[in-house]
């Protein structure tokens, strides 16, 4: 993964996904989430929907490093559903991605090998119905100066075109800016420079 750049699906571009085996019906939902806590948050809502079905599966990873992520069971045999749902969404190089995969049973157990492979499928079905897009990890850059250097200031604003998060105009001004990660640097020095000149 570049360092300042990831994978995710497009907010509130849901992703929906669907396998069938042996009466066993398993609905699979993709989502965007920026947290662990939006994750939960979502599946309570799922639990609260489909509240008749045996199992409401789920794994996540969030955090532009992938670094936070959960793979949960909801009582199927250990490594059975969360694993390969991570699985699929690894495989699609996803971050700040959920999968909530719920189970209908239909009546025949699918064993272990079975039910691997239809959260497998379900998951992958899923993902595969939703838009994906590239974004960049973003850096805060926070910059004082004086009021008679505002001109030079936003001419790097506008030559960099970082996004403006907030900014104060008095006797000193200050400007914070969001921009990707690799140009923070460039950007903090360009700024630095206009005080020398």
């Amino acid at each position: 993964m570049d360092n300042d750049k990831y994978r995710t699906i497009k907010e509130k571009a849901i992703g929906e996904g669907f396998y069938s085996e042996k009466r066993s019906k398993f609905l699979a939902f993709a989502h965007h989430v920026e947290s662990a806590e939006e994750a939960l948050e979502i599946i309570k809502e799922y639990k609260k929907k489909y509240y008749d079905a045996r199992h409401c599966c789920y794994a996540y990873r969030v955090g532009a490093d992938g670094a936070d992520c959960r793979a949960n069971d909801d009582g199927e045999p250990s490594s059975t559903a969360g694993k390969p749902i991570l699985g699929q969404i690894d495989s699609n190089g996803l971050t700040n991605t959920l999968v909530c995969v719920v189970r209908y049973f239909g009546g025949v157990k699918l064993g272990t090998g079975g039910l691997i492979v239809a959260y497998r499928e379900a998951s992958a079905d899923a993902l595969s119905n939703s838009k994906k897009e590239e974004r960049f990890v973003e850096e805060e850059v926070k910059f004082t100066f004086t009021y008679p250097m505002m001109n030079d200031v936003m001419r790097v604003v506008k030559d960099m075109n970082p996004h403006i998060v907030s900014q104060q105009f008095d006797n000193t001004c200050e400007i914070t800016l969001s921009i990707r990660k690799g140009k923070a640097e460039e950007l903090r020095t360009r700024l630095k420079n206009l005080s020398f000149e």
